[in-house]
């Protein structure tokens, strides 16, 4: 059995479970992330974004096969189990081609997930909420169209699942994840009203399912439906912005979680759940919402532990002059001015205030830099100059003063690496929390 059917089984038996995503392809998260959990009873959730990896490589330049590659690769050097990941496609569907033709869009898709699924990736989160080129002007858009699109990718999922198959036989079939109310990925664009973004009602859920079931059985999937549809994404009142978070609340959720009891399978996937208190996040998983997905909270964790020796490294060599200074801070900058596409519809205000929101934002749009050749260039040329070489606990005091408690609890070493996979790590932390408390 899948693990998530396990863990959806165990929540509808009344028992404590839950998983959480992460959505990301930074190799130091993923390694973090591992690290974390290689020596605990839970799965490791590792998900793709379609725009990270895609058939034409993603901003990543990684195909789905090469992610799987990749974090196999990874896991290899960290020791963790290979068995124990879970590989995840997030956003499958025509997310990135919603200004080109509807048809060529949906045949895009079509090819993407087919790809998902043929690489190896069991949970798949089926994505056609965006209205496509044409869609809003003839005033054809809604639950409808969107089920009708998820049915035809769904069914391209299953005939690549029978190709996978007949090359190895002990293939495990995917699990599927459905909803027309989907946040956009990575926070909100521009400020929600004052009282937070909007839940999805109760009505608004239970006719996304029935609409996408009704759906499904057209296609005929409806015992795809019913065995391999396990969660339906919707909007549990949770979101963040450049620099604000809407944070959980469970009695504005509570006739939400109320209703999950009329279907026996079926969970709850809940987007933008980063930086969300780990109350929050615990109370998040027992109202039923037991799949939370995280991604820039992790890249923001680790831009944080990456300015932090960015600083420790002027300090200790700035003025040694056998060695070439990485200069991170400053060429990830220079990186995104000189290419903006990436957060100049993200950030708004004065341009003192896009200057901070570039290096600081919680949307933490620098991600999309860091495969940047420059960019990692500077990052690794970082790393290197602090190599392993054991740093003056009173500077990493300065800069990364939890770090630094620990060190003196002889619970970590005074080095690089070790300082930036942990300071990912306690944002990593307040999931596990979540899980397993």
């Amino acid at each position: 059995m899948h693990s998530i059917k396990e863990i959806v089984a165990r929540y509808k038996k009344g028992e404590k479970a839950g998983i959480f995503s992460v959505c990301c392809s930074n190799q130091y998260v993923i390694e973090a992330a591992m690290e974390r959990l290689i020596d605990k009873d839970i799965p490791l959730l590792v998900e793709a974004t379609a725009n990270q990896v895609d058939q034409f490589g993603g901003y990543t330049g990684m195909k789905p096969v090469d992610y799987v590659n990749y974090i196999y690769k990874i896991a290899d050097k960290v020791g963790f189990p290979r068995e124990r990941i879970i590989l995840g496609g997030d956003h499958l569907g025509p997310l990135t081609w919603t200004n080109i033709d509807a048809d060529k869009a949906m045949e895009n898709a079509k090819v993407l997930i087919e790809e998902y699924v043929l690489a190896g990736f069991t949970k798949i989160h089926i994505d056609t909420s965006m209205p496509l080129l044409g869609d809003i002007e003839k005033n054809a858009f809604g639950d409808e169209i969107i089920a009708e699109r998820a049915g035809k990718l769904c069914l391209a999922c299953e005939n690549a699942y029978e190709k996978l198959k007949e090359k190895n036989k002990d293939a495990i079939h995917p699990v599927y994840i459905i909803g027309s109310e989907v946040p956009i990925p990575g926070g909100a664009q521009v400020e929600e009203e004052e009282s937070g973004p909007v839940l999805t009602s109760v009505k608004n859920f239970k006719t996304t399912v029935e609409t996408f079931k009704e759906t499904f059985k057209n296609y005929g999937l409806e015992e795809v439906f019913n065995d391999y549809v396990l969660g339906v994404v919707v909007q549990p009142g949770v979101e963040f912005s450049s620099d604000y978070i809407w944070e959980y609340n469970r009695e504005k959720a509570a006739e939400l979680k109320e209703s999950l009891k009329d279907y026996n399978n079926i969970v709850f996937e809940a987007h933008s759940t980063d930086y969300q208190r780990p109350e929050s996040l615990k109370e998040m998983v027992e109202d039923g919402f037991i799949i939370l997905k995280v991604g820039p909270a992790l890249t923001f964790g680790f831009r944080e532990g990456a300015f932090a020796l960015n600083h420790i490294e002027n300090e200790i060599y700035k003025y040694d002059s056998n060695i070439e200074l990485s200069n991170f801070i400053d060429i990830l900058d220079f990186s995104m001015i000189k290419e903006p596409k990436d957060w100049i519809h993200h950030y708004s205000g004065s341009s003192i205030d896009v200057k901070v929101e570039r290096k600081y934002s919680l949307s933490d749009r620098a991600r999309y830099y860091m495969p940047k050749e420059d960019v990692n260039f500077a990052l690794e040329k970082l790393i290197s100059n602090l190599g392993e070489k054991e740093i003056p606990i009173s500077v990493i005091s300065q800069y990364m003063h939890n770090q630094y408690k620990k060190i003196r609890e002889g619970k970590l070493k005074p080095l690089a690496l070790d300082l930036l996979k942990d300071r990912i790590g306690e944002y990593i932390d307040d999931y596990i929390y979540a899980i397993i408390n």
